[in-house]
């Protein structure tokens, strides 16, 4: 027999954020993901010319990206952020 829960253990058993409430208050994944050297480059560099840059820093693994099948990717907040290290970093050595 499954006993039910009492009544301090309902608060546990139901908690008071729904997944739709979750799922609305961020942004889409999809939004956040920038797909193929050209859109990254395009990000990073403000022109789509400088993919063969982005290629080298793949290469080099100097960039933090990930592969959808063989398509280069990263995420917008994982590129600003690792910006703000490469600037932090910087400031630091003077």
């Amino acid at each position: 027999m499954i006993s039910q829960p009492s009544g301090s253990d309902r608060s546990l058993a139901s908690p008071s954020t729904s997944a739709a409430s979750i799922s609305s208050a961020h942004t889409p994944v999809a939004s956040d993901i920038l797909r193929g050297a050209n859109e990254i480059a395009e990000f990073i560099y403000g022109r789509r010319s400088a993919r063969r840059a982005v290629y080298h820093l793949v290469e080099k693994n100097r960039i933090p990206h990930f592969r959808i099948g063989t398509s280069i990717c990263a995420r917008k907040s994982v590129l600003l952020a690792w910006i703000a290290a490469q600037e932090a970093t910087a400031l630091e050595a003077t």
